[in-house]
């Protein structure tokens, strides 16, 4: 709901509200709201503006995660759960690695070029998906760029190890993962797929460009 309403105010003088009470509140989370609460009401009546960056992937914005592989399928299995709630999330994915396979990446980020066999490519706006799952520590969501998070072929042995970093901040102090932040990047896989942009999922091409657009969405924040 919050992408498809902070798509049309992306640019202009309009500011965004939140009222979060989705299943992770991602956005919100990072913005200083966990939950559509008396402190949420406050700030639509008392907060203050703050520009945040957006970001595009192929074209399609994003507002604090996106991502392909691992992340994106689980969004897919997720979306089609009529039930909501970190429970029915934690299945799905559990679901999905039993039978989620690595692909091959070859990831550009400015000046950089590599190829990584990945369970998953994220690139983060916010340091979290929601429910404080920190995937990428230190991003903030208005620095002017984005925080590229690649998961190597990780087994069942660094599967658990990985999930504790999850959620202690810890993530990129992983050897499974690799942390860059730019502005722009190109992922590219062998075949079209699917990629999630904050939980939604979508078809698209091979090539995907992640790009920023600095401090171009005003929100409402606390105090």
């Amino acid at each position: 709901m919050i992408n498809e309403v902070a798509q049309s105010l992306v640019g202009t003088g309009s500011i965004l509200g939140l009222l979060p009470h989705g299943s992770g509140n991602g956005l919100g989370r990072n913005l200083g709201l966990g939950s559509a609460d008396h402190r949420a009401f406050r700030t639509l009546l008392a907060g203050r503006p703050r520009a945040i960056d957006t970001a595009t992937a192929n074209g399609l914005p994003f507002f604090n995660i996106a991502g392909a592989g691992f992340d994106a399928e689980v969004g897919r299995r997720f979306n089609r759960v009529r039930s909501r709630g970190l429970a029915p999330y934690f299945w799905a994915g559990f679901r999905t690695w039993l039978r989620h396979r690595p692909e091959s990446f070859t990831i550009s980020a400015g000046a950089t070029t590599f190829a990584v066999q990945a369970a998953l490519v994220a690139v983060a706006n916010g340091e979290q998906y929601g429910g404080g799952a920190c995937i990428a520590p230190g991003a903030r969501i208005d620095d002017g760029q984005l925080d590229l998070i690649v998961v190597k072929r990780a087994g069942a042995f660094r599967a658990v190890p990985l999930l504790v970093r999850l959620y202690s901040h810890s993530f990129d102090r992983s050897p499974s993962v690799v942390h860059i932040r730019g502005e722009r990047f190109v992922i590219r896989r062998s075949a079209p797929g699917c990629i999630h942009t904050d939980g939604e999922v979508h078809e698209t091409d091979a090539d995907i460009e992640v790009v920023v657009r600095p401090r171009s969405l005003r929100v409402m924040v606390p105090e």
